[in-house]
């Protein structure tokens, strides 16, 4: 049985509309990923935006809990229903029906469809809620029925807004299996899982803590997916279906080793998290040092660290991409469009991270050294944090040699930690909007966007909002905030094009356009009174004419990309402006200078071709079927338009170009570069920026010119490198002419120097040092400008050279480290020289005392 199409199909049954999952990446700016199925309707739940025509809905939501409130990382692998990625089916009423209802469906598709015996369901509901215990009467036996608290059984959104008391389905998996003194009804152990979780919206919490009852009660349902399949296959873990297990085997056949629950837990993180970090990547989202990115690689790093335990030592994980689009691909068919460059993404981070996994066993090494009996929790924590180190992989090498941990210490870290990020996180970075939108949208509906055909147009003002997005009926002269009009020639900040500016003549200059909830308004700095009512002339900037320039110049550059590095080019992200383009694409390596002069030579004769541009709105299965490039994540209606020069170029593209290529002048690449693990990023300029990016570098030409005194400007180069050259002999020979006598102590049979050189290098010196002497300690000073150079070296002695430099470098007020036998540091504060010579010897003298 196919349980996620058969649950859709149950609730169109009920005269549900079949919603489609939303990105993984919501528009909530509060979020970091989609963590429930009722996230893309937040906005309807909240009061936001109208409920739509049909007040019922379903879904099966891709969902992920990696961070922020909801963070299930830690735990996956370790019971039998945690995950990273999750599947929610849902279904939701938007102040249709209510309790009844909800209850009677679950019900239904639970026992007649799922066919789930009765004798194995339980119910909870809130302990105040007498009318759900009343209705699951109808169903369930009394003594199956129990009432819980707040804790259990009330569910909010937030300290403030919608929220209601809900009832929770449990499924008995049996007392064979499950034995543990929280197996009962109610406890934490695993015996009683909950599988459906049904929240009755039905009371609005003010500041104060009050409920009110709304007029228009909601329903909001939760199901996971991998919890169904499981109780439907007859297996106690997620992980034992036939959603992981084909993963988990794979697995097991790369590492030859088997599969064994009990102690299996590795095995059951991999299969987790290359599930996580295909659909995130396949999704657009990219490796990276911060946000979504960061977390996506924290993911896949913990896959492959549980891949070290198993004994991998090489990437392993990318091999197990065809696994999960074989089980999941047909219902998200862009994974397998997406799988080949996944998989170099995938592999490039996975070796990436193999290397770093080295330089950690490195400093456990190094650590040993200094470890009679527990190893220190501070180098533990420092393994975890810095080198990706699982406490468990630290463990298993600590008992090879006998060795302890100090765990106290390492969970101290730990703890601060956690505290600082849950303290540092503030989603996704963007800025939540919340305003008066919902009774424009009632009042108005969506304003038509007339600017592919007008720049300028007589419209009317119907509404304007303050800068906190508040309705009024006026905006002085002075001030800014947002207007609506019937109709509008500005274009909306879309799929990666700029927003446009402009006028509304004689009252105000437009900044900005953007979308909110389908609304398409313009920030305006006010310069004359402007009210609700006014008739005005819009007239967009001319600037919009060099950004069609650069959008249609991206759209031949998306092309050239496909023929110049092959079809497994996908876009990443994009961004168009007046005076400037970026293009973020998948490709496993650095474009050379020979790809990147031909893309460069592709557009441009693309451009002088004078390819005429042609727009269609097409049903977006024909679009689809003809061809046309899609971006993931940009919303799509039944109707695309469809954005074509030629068999050249064709995409899905809402936004505003050229009406002919040779109207985009000149396109030159300013700049290639790497954006994260797999994804490339090009700059590029054309039209008028284009001329002047050309102007500058001319005018950069002659000031080179005028510099080497040659209007040949390479010969003038080759001069002067020439020249150096000549100039860094001689000052060799005169620095070796110069010979400069330092003289050590003997301090318990060590050779002892501390004293400033002058000139030469003093690493070498110090190099030079060592091999005249069996045994050293020397540390150098040298003065460069207002600045102090220090460097220590140590030979044959059980003094570490990174711990002297630790000491004296903040006396000069710097800093600085290194290894054992070689460090170095700089100091800004030359007055305290003296200073720290003194102590130098005096450190070195207690260490070998």
């Amino acid at each position: 049985m196919d349980i996620r199409e058969e649950f859709l199909k149950f609730f169109e049954s009920k005269n549900h509309d079949r919603i489609a999952s939303a990105p993984l990446v919501p528009d909530d700016a509060t979020l970091l990923f989609n963590n429930a199925g009722m996230v893309p309707f937040k906005s309807i739940f909240t009061g936001e935006i109208p409920i739509p025509h049909n007040p019922r809905a379903t879904s099966c939501q891709t969902c992920i809990r990696a961070g922020g409130k909801h963070n299930d990382l830690e735990n996956v692998g370790h019971t039998a229903r945690h995950h990273t990625f999750f599947e929610m089916l849902g279904n939701f009423s938007f102040g249709n029906y209510f309790k009844e209802e909800a209850i009677d469906y679950a019900w239904e598709f639970i026992t007649e469809v799922l066919k789930f015996p009765i004798e194995k369901l339980w119910v909870t509901v809130h302990e105040s809620d007498d009318e759900a215990e009343n209705l699951w009467l109808k169903h369930v036996k009394k003594e199956r029925i129990m009432r819980l608290g707040d804790a259990d059984n009330f569910w909010q959104m937030g300290d403030t807004g919608p929220c209601g008391p809900c009832s929770e389905i449990f499924f008995d998996q049996g007392a064979e299996a499950f034995s543990g003194s929280e197996d009962y009804m109610g406890g934490e152990g695993d015996r009683f899982l909950e599988i459906w979780n049904l929240v009755f919206m039905q009371y609005e919490r003010s500041a104060d803590g009050t409920l009110t009852p709304l007029p228009k009660p909601s329903i909001d349902t939760g199901m996971g997916l991998e919890r169904v399949v499981a109780i439907s296959e007859g297996v106690t873990s997620n992980y034992s279906s036939s959603l992981f297990m084909p993963i988990i085997n794979h697995v097991e056949e790369l590492i030859g080793k088997e599969y064994i629950y009990a102690t299996g837990a590795s095995f059951r993180v991999i299969a987790d998290h290359i599930r996580t970090a295909l659909f995130l990547l396949a999704q657009g989202v990219n490796f990276s040092n911060e946000g979504r990115g960061y977390v996506l690689r924290r993911i896949l790093r913990r896959g492959v660290r549980h891949g070290y335990l198993l004994g991998f030592n090489e990437p392993f994980m990318y091999k197990l991409v065809d696994d999960v689009v074989a089980i999941m691909g047909k219902e998200y068919d862009y994974l397998a469009q997406k799988a080949e460059i996944v998989k170099e993404q995938i592999e490039l981070e996975e070796a990436r991270f193999f290397k770093t996994i080295a330089s950690g066993i490195e400093l456990f090494n190094e650590e040993l050294k200094n470890t009679k009996d527990i190893f220190s929790g501070e180098v533990a924590f420092k393994l975890y944090d810095t080198f990706g180190f699982p406490l468990d992989l630290t463990e298993d090498m600590l008992k090879e040699k006998n060795l302890g941990l100090d765990s106290a210490k390492f969970e101290k870290l730990m703890l601060e930690q956690r505290t600082r990020a849950k303290a540092a996180w503030k989603g996704s970075g963007d800025d939540a909007v919340h305003g008066d939108f919902k009774q424009l949208l009632e009042k108005f509906g969506e304003n038509s966007f007339i600017g592919y055909e007008h720049t300028e147009h007589s419209v009317e003002v119907l509404a304007l909002l303050d800068e906190n997005y508040h309705h009024v009926e006026k905006l002085p002269a002075g001030s800014k905030g947002w207007v609506l009009l019937d109709i509008t020639p500005f274009y909306a900040e879309s799929g990666g094009q700029c927003g446009d500016s402009g006028e509304l003549e004689y009252l105000a200059k437009v900044l900005d356009t953007k979308k909110f909830f389908g609304l398409n308004m313009s920030q305006i700095a006010v310069t004359k009174e402007i009210n609700v009512g006014d008739v005005v002339e819009a007239i967009v900037d001319i600037r919009r004419n060099e950004i069609t320039k650069h959008h249609s110049a991206t759209h031949l550059l998306h092309a050239a990309l496909f023929d110049v590095l092959g079809d497994h080019i996908s876009q990443a992200g994009s961004l168009v402006e007046a005076d400037r383009l970026r293009f973020d694409f998948s490709h496993p390596k650095a474009v050379t200078n020979d790809e990147l002069a031909a893309i460069e030579t592709r557009v441009n004769y693309e451009v002088s071709r004078g390819l005429r541009a042609k727009t269609e709105v097409m049903n977006i299965e024909d679009a689809k079927k003809s061809g046309a490039k899609a971006q993931f994540g940009e919303k799509y209606g039944d109707e695309v338009r469809v954005v074509s020069f030629a068999n050249t170029s064709v995409e899905f593209c809402g936004g505003v170009h050229v009406e002919n290529t040779a109207n985009i002048g000149s396109f030159i690449i300013t700049k290639e570069s790497g954006v994260s693990a797999g994804v490339r990023r090009i700059e590029a300029v054309c039209g008028h920026a284009a001329y002047q990016h050309f102007a500058e570098q001319r005018m950069l030409i002659k000031h080179v010119q005028s510099e080497v005194k040659n209007l040949d400007v390479l010969a003038g180069i080759s001069r002067l490198k020439s020249n150096v050259k000549e100039l860094k002999e001689e000052l060799l020979e005169a620095q070796h002419s110069v010979k400069v006598e330092i003289k050590a102590n003997i301090i318990n049979g060590v050779a002892v120097i501390v004293d400033e050189l002058t000139t030469g290098d003093i690493k070498e010196k110090i190099d030079e040092l060592k091999n005249q002497h069996e045994t050293l300690c020397v540390m150098l000073f040298q003065v460069k400008g207002d600045k102090v150079m220090l460097a220590a070296g140590v030979k044959n002695s059980d003094a570490k050279a990174g711990d002297w430099i630790k000491n004296i470098a903040p006396i000069l007020g710097g800093g600085g480290g290194g290894r054992p036998d070689f460090a170095q540091a700089g100091g800004k504060d030359v007055t305290k020289l003296e200073e720290a010579k003194v102590e130098a010897l005096k450190y070195i003298t207690e260490i070998l005392g």
